[in-house]
């Protein structure tokens, strides 16, 4: 495939663990060990993209490229969009986005979004899913679902059990039929870097608003997003104490 540019936002603050991008992962900043790892996708470069000074100077100290962006972005893409004219990427450039909190994400599942991109002329935007196995995964409205096309463009994504199986959840709602096509949506995207200049002129969508996702905005202004389908879940992200402590256990092996 051909080139493409991984950005890794990464914002200071946060409610559950408190300076997580400079948290200590193995005697690197987590933002470091991230950027580090996605650098194994075969990207011809790693951005963190940053609302703080402190995370520059702490990717610097570790040869990261960072740069600094403003604190209010409304979504992470919009903290990308900036980072896209700071870096004056052309318009055709892959860019994947992988959040600073994902220390544990597969190098090849990046590239291969990426690659499915690059594949897609009529989507502006890839992503990933994999199969949904349990029906209290299914009816939870923290874990985001999608359906797709005969082509695998994102059709819809919600918080919403969908799609929904009148007939066999009429019976019972304990299990999840066979045969149901339920796809847990993964939060990595790649974009292409016009696109990414545009989302911020985009006007919110109602849908958007209510489901509280912001690549519903991109759907309902018709704009095709291609979604990968993997075989199984993805690591953990870093979310909480307990999170933390899991991620150093696995980094060293206990």
């Amino acid at each position: 495939m051909g080139g493409f540019v991984v950005i890794v936002p990464a914002r200071l603050a946060s409610t559950r663990l408190p300076r997580k991008p400079l948290l200590d992962l193995g005697g690197e900043p987590m933002v470091v060990r991230v950027a580090r790892r996605a650098a194994h996708s075969g990207a011809d470069r790693v951005v963190v993209a940053t609302d703080s000074d402190e995370v520059v100077a702490a990717c610097r100290r570790f040869d990261v490229e960072a740069v600094l962006t403003r604190a209010e972005h409304p979504t992470g893409t919009d903290r990308l969009a900036e980072a896209v004219e700071a870096l004056q990427l052309d318009d055709r450039t892959i860019v994947a986005n992988v959040q600073g909190d994902e220390p544990l994400l597969p190098p090849p599942v990046v590239a291969s979004v990426a690659a499915l991109l690059e594949r897609r002329g009529d989507c502006a935007i890839a992503t990933a899913a994999h199969p949904l196995t349990t029906a209290s995964e299914f009816f939870n409205p923290n874990v985001v679902k999608v359906v797709t096309d005969v082509d695998g463009r994102a059709l819809y994504f919600s918080r919403a059990p969908v799609p929904w199986s009148r007939d066999a959840f009429a019976d019972s709602r304990e299990q999840l039929p066979d045969g149901l096509p339920a796809w847990r949506h993964v939060g990595l995207y790649a974009y292409r870097a016009g696109f990414l200049r545009s989302f911020p002129r985009l006007a919110r969508a109602p849908i958007e608003e209510h489901e509280s996702l912001e690549q519903l905005r991109a759907l309902w202004h018709g704009i095709g997003i291609a979604v990968l389908p993997l075989t199984e879940p993805l690591p953990p992200g870093v979310d909480t104490p307990e999170d933390l402590a899991a991620v150093r256990a696995r980094l060293t092996g206990g």
